[in-house]
C-alpha cells in the first residue's frame, strides 16, 4: 500500500507572531517615542495633539507590556531570517499604528492618508499626502521627521546585523558573499548569537546616529534657521527622507550655510565607511580608495560640471556669461541639487531654479530620476540600486571592453575590485533586472488604477528609490498624493516597502524554512 503523504504542521498564526520578538521591541520603542511629539504638543499647547499621542502611547505601552509578558521563557526558533520578517512587518504594519494619532490629531482625513503618510516616513522615502506644509501643525511636522529618523537608524542597524549575514542588500555583490569566504575579520561576530550581535550593533552604531544629528542640529541653529526647522532638517538627512517643516529649502533661514552643512553630513550616506567599518564592504585602504565613495563624488562633480558648461555649449542666456556670481549660484544649486536626489534626500537647493535656468533644463526630471536609481551606498539609509553594484557592472563592462581588444587578456585585479566576488557583476545584473522588471509592473498597476502614464513612471521610481520629492520635482505639474485614488495609493505603499527593503529581501521571505513549523 502506498504510504501516507508526511504532512508539516502547521504552527497557529498567533504563535508565529510571538516568534517575532525584534518587531515586538520595535513596537515597544515607538509607543513609547510618543512622548516626545506629545510633551512638544503640550508645551505649545495643542493640547488635542498632545492627548492624541499620550494616549496612543500610552495604548501601545500597555499592548508591548501584554506581549513582552506572553513572550516570557519562549525563544525564536529563526534567527536572523525572522529579524528579516520582523523589519518587513515594521514597514508594512507599525505605521498602522504610527498613524493613529497623525490621524486622531488631523480629524480632516482619512486613515488611508494618515498610513501612507507613515509608510513614506518609515521608510525613508519622505512623500507626503498633505501638499499644503501650513496643513499640519508643528508637531505633527516633528513626528514625521521623528519616524522617518527612527526608520533610518533601523536601516544603519538591520545592515550589520541582519541583511549582511543573509548577503542581502547589496552584501551579495561582495567578495564575503562568494562560497569559501565567510571567514574573515568578521567572522567572530558571525559566529555570535544573533541577539548578542544585534546588541553589539546597536550599543556601536546608535550613539553615532544621534551625535550626528545634534550636532547637525546645532550647526543650522547657529546658521539661522529655527529650532524646529532646524531640527526636522537635520533628521532628514541622517535619514535621507527630506521631510521639511517649510516645505523645502527655499524659506530656511540658514541659506547658503546651511547648504553647505547640509551637503557635509550627506556624504554619510555615500559610503558605510564614512561613520563605521563593521561590515564587509570595508576595504583596508579606507574611505580613500572605497569605490562607493569615489564613484559618488565623481557622479556629484561630474553631472553638475556637465549642466554647468552646457550654457555655453547649448548658447542660453549669453548676456548673463559675464555675471560670475550668477554663475556660482547655478553650479552650486547643481552640486547640492545632484548630491541630494542622488543620496536620495530629495531636497533641492534654493539656487536650483537658477541652475535649471543657467543649462537651459526647463524640467530635468529625468536627471533627478536617474540620480535617484543609482542610489547612495550600501548599508546606509540612502535606497536606489546602490553604488557598489553600479561599481560591479561598471568593472564588468571595462573588462569585456578590454576583452575585444585583446582576446587572450588576464585580468588585472586591483585593491578596488577584491571586494567584490567573481561573480558580483552578474549577480548586481540580476537585482537590476528584477529591479527594472518589478518598476515595469508598478507603472502597469499605476496605470490600471487611472494614473497618467508619466505620473505612474515617477510615483514607481520615487517609490523604488525612496525618493518622495521626486513627486513635485520630475515633471513640470507636480504629483499630488492626495489625488490619488486609495488602490494607487496602496500600490505606492507596496512600491515604498520594496523600494526600502529591496526585491531579492522580500525573496528571501518566502523560503519554506521561515514558514514551516
Amino acid at each position: 500500500m502506498p504510504r501516507a503523504a508526511h504532512k508539516t504542521p502547521r504552527k497557529p498564526l498567533s504563535a508565529y507572531l510571538l516568534d517575532q520578538q525584534l518587531f515586538v521591541l520595535i513596537f515597544g520603542l515607538a509607543a513609547f517615542s510618543m512622548i516626545i511629539p506629545a510633551l512638544h504638543s503640550g508645551a505649545t499647547r495643542s493640547l488635542e495633539t498632545s492627548r492624541a499621542f499620550f494616549y496612543t502611547g500610552l495604548f501601545g505601552v500597555v499592548i508591548f507590556a501584554m506581549i513582552v509578558i506572553a513572550q516570557t521563557g519562549r525563544t525564536p526558533r529563526h534567527g536572523v531570517l525572522g529579524n528579516l520578517m520582523s523589519i518587513f512587518a515594521t514597514f508594512v504594519f507599525l505605521p498602522a499604528f504610527l498613524a493613529l494619532p497623525l490621524y486622531e490629531s488631523l480629524q480632516t482625513t482619512s486613515f488611508l492618508n494618515a498610513y501612507v503618510e507613515m509608510v513614506s516616513a518609515i521608510t525613508t522615502t519622505g512623500a507626503t499626502v498633505f501638499d499644503d506644509p501650513s496643513r499640519l501643525n508643528n508637531t505633527l511636522h516633528l513626528w514625521r521627521a521623528q519616524v522617518a529618523w527612527m526608520g533610518g537608524v533601523l536601516m544603519w542597524v538591520a545592515a550589520s546585523a541582519i541583511l549582511a549575514p543573509l548577503n542581502l542588500g547589496g552584501f551579495e555583490v561582495t567578495a564575503q558573499a562568494e562560497p569559501g569566504q565567510r571567514e574573515s575579520r568578521f567572522g567572530e561576530l558571525d559566529r555570535t548569537n544573533p541577539r548578542e550581535k544585534l546588541m553589539r550593533i546597536v550599543v556601536a552604531l546608535v550613539p553615532i546616529y544621534i551625535s550626528l544629528t545634534l550636532l547637525l542640529w546645532v550647526l543650522l541653529l547657529i546658521s539661522g534657521d529655527p529650532s524646529l526647522v532646524a531640527l526636522t532638517h537635520a533628521m532628514s538627512i541622517m535619514s535621507t527622507s527630506g521631510i521639511s517643516a517649510i516645505g523645502g529649502l527655499e524659506a530656511s533661514g540658514s541659506g547658503l550655510t546651511g547648504e553647505i552643512l547640509m551637503l557635509l553630513f550627506m556624504l554619510f550616506a555615500l559610503s558605510r565607511l564614512t561613520f563605521s567599518s563593521d561590515t564587509v564592504t570595508a576595504t583596508q585602504g579606507g574611505i580613500q580608495t572605497d569605490p562607493e565613495f569615489r564613484l559618488g563624488i565623481m557622479i556629484v562633480l561630474g553631472v553638475p560640471l556637465v549642466l554647468f558648461l552646457r550654457h555655453w555649449i547649448g548658447a542660453f542666456d549669453v548676456a548673463a556669461e559675464d555675471d560670475l556670481g550668477l554663475a556660482i549660484r547655478a553650479l552650486w544649486g547643481s552640486i547640492f541639487t545632484v548630491m541630494s536626489f542622488l543620496t536620495t534626500t530629495g531636497f533641492a537647493s534654493a539656487d536650483w531654479a537658477q541652475a535649471q535656468a543657467w543649462s537651459g533644463l526647463g524640467t530635468p526630471g529625468l536627471i533627478l530620476m536617474g540620480l535617484s536609481l543609482v542610489g547612495g551606498g550600501v548599508a546606509t539609509t540612502a535606497g536606489g540600486v546602490k553604488l557598489l553594484r553600479v561599481f560591479a557592472l561598471y568593472l564588468n563592462g571595462k573588462r569585456e571592453l578590454e576583452r575585444l581588444v585583446h582576446p587572450s587578456s588576464v585580468s588585472r585585479a586591483g585593491k578596488e575590485s577584491r571586494r567584490l566576488q567573481s561573480n558580483g557583476a552578474f549577480i548586481a545584473w540580476i537585482f537590476f533586472m528584477l529591479f527594472a522588471m518589478t518598476m515595469a509592473a508598478l507603472t502597469l498597476l499605476f496605470a490600471l488604477f487611472g494614473v497618467a502614464f508619466e505620473d505612474a513612471l515617477v510615483l514607481s521610481i520615487a517609490g523604488l528609490s525612496t525618493t518622495g520629492p521626486l513627486l513635485s520635482l520630475a515633471t513640470e505639474t507636480p504629483i499630488s498624493l492626495a489625488e490619488l485614488g486609495p488602490y494607487a495609493k496602496s500600490v505606492f505603499c507596496a512600491a515604498m516597502v520594496l523600494g526600502r527593503l529591496e526585491t531579492l529581501a522580500i525573496i528571501a521571505l518566502l523560503t519554506p524554512d521561515l514558514w514551516r513549523s
